[in-house]
């Protein structure tokens, strides 16, 4: 996918919210999958994140725990997906529902994610996060 939405002069919120709301599915395939490619490309170098249980997370941090083999996810979808576009910034909110096998215990949960966009030269890029569980809340290494 390409994040880079035409000339930053004048970006159009209906075509950033398009490209930011596939990206946000996109992510979730990426987890599910264990693969950090995609967050390689779209994290900026300087991403600060905040992790379900409370842990602060930089880039490699946060791409150490998507491909971790110590959680294998069965299922990892992104719904409820809202995109906010505010000119040069974007704010994506999703529901995070996963099936997942960790320490030899079948776990199901939600998530409510948010994430923070900012259009640069090279395209959009996620430079903050934020997940939080939602009840019954089970520990997750995201």
């Amino acid at each position: 996918m390409d994040w880079r939405i035409g000339n930053r002069i004048g970006t159009c919120p209906l075509l950033a919210s398009a490209r930011i709301l596939a990206g946000e599915k996109e992510a979730a395939r990426a987890i599910q999958s264990s693969s950090g490619t995609f967050f390689y490309r779209v994290y900026s170098d300087d991403f600060a994140g905040t992790l379900s249980h409370g842990q602060l997370v930089n880039k490699r941090d946060w791409i150490g725990v998507v491909e971790s083999p110590a959680v294998k996810y069965e299922s990892f979808i992104a719904s409820d997906i809202k995109v906010r576009v505010f000119r040069e910034t974007a704010v994506a909110t999703c529901l995070w529902s996963a099936r997942s096998i960790g320490k030899g215990q079948r776990i199901s949960s939600q998530i409510r994610a948010v994430h923070f966009y900012v259009n640069t030269p090279g395209g959009w890029h996620v430079v903050s996060g934020q997940a939080t569980n939602l009840p019954p809340d089970v520990h997750q290494p995201l």
